[in-house]
């Protein structure tokens, strides 16, 4: 049975990823910062703060060499220029990036070929008004997986960022979007979560072996505008 890690398992579009996986005949690890319980025994929630390095690094040490890994945690953060602060910059840094290099750096020299990474990023990567702290995180992300990707590439491993623009998600009216409110796509609807980890789950197939270094983008139609 092929084995995923996938963060962010505990809500939003990570609990979609983990429920996709699993009727999809994967062993899931979840990792969060609170207890996922799901009636099936191909499941592990672990309890984990993944912005924590000495933490992160040593639940990862106790983990077996997945197929496949998903860093899907993430926050949002929105605030104007002016009211930008060193804190929020820091808490985005660390779950966005920091534990994304972790995750992968731990797990590359121990996946064999046919390996996946998956990071989910956002279509909002090349700017946003009022997200920018959030903004540069993701494009950091973009970087970094491309990055990889031409590493990974001669061990036949994939790596790719799946970019969502509005999802239905908690997160989708987090504190501070007042800002900047979310704007339904031209598709008339938000994008369901399970939308968003169907792509993923592609990206994990024997199918999309040709397929790296690329952001994907799944915003409805929001970035035809």
């Amino acid at each position: 049975m092929r084995h995923a890690v996938v963060t962010g398992a505990s809500s939003g579009i990570g609990e979609a990823i983990v429920k996709h996986l699993l009727a999809d005949g994967w062993q899931v690890t979840g990792l969060s910062r609170r207890i996922v319980s799901l009636d099936t025994p191909h499941f592990t929630s672990l309890n984990v703060d993944i912005t924590d390095p000495e933490a992160f690094s040593l639940v990862l040490s106790h983990l077996s060499p997945p197929e496949a890994v998903i860093h899907a945690a993430g926050m949002m953060a929105a605030a104007p220029l002016g009211q930008l602060t060193n804190e929020t910059s820091t808490s985005l840094w660390r779950l966005h990036v920091q534990a994304c290099e972790i995750l992968f750096n731990y797990f590359a020299p121990r996946m064999s070929a046919g390996g996946r990474f998956v990071a989910i990023g956002s279509r909002t990567s090349s700017g946003a008004a009022g997200r920018s702290q959030y903004v540069a995180t993701k494009a950091a992300m973009v970087g970094m997986v491309r990055s990889w990707a031409a590493e990974l590439a001669p061990r036949g491993i994939t790596a790719n960022v799946v970019a969502p623009g509005a999802t239905q998600t908690p997160m989708l009216l987090a504190p501070g979007r007042e800002t900047s409110p979310p704007k339904c796509p031209p598709i008339g609807r938000f994008i369901a979560p399970e939308e968003v980890a169907s792509l993923v789950g592609f990206l994990l197939s024997e199918a999309s072996a040709a397929i790296t270094g690329q952001e994907i983008v799944i915003c409805g139609g929001a970035s035809l505008a």
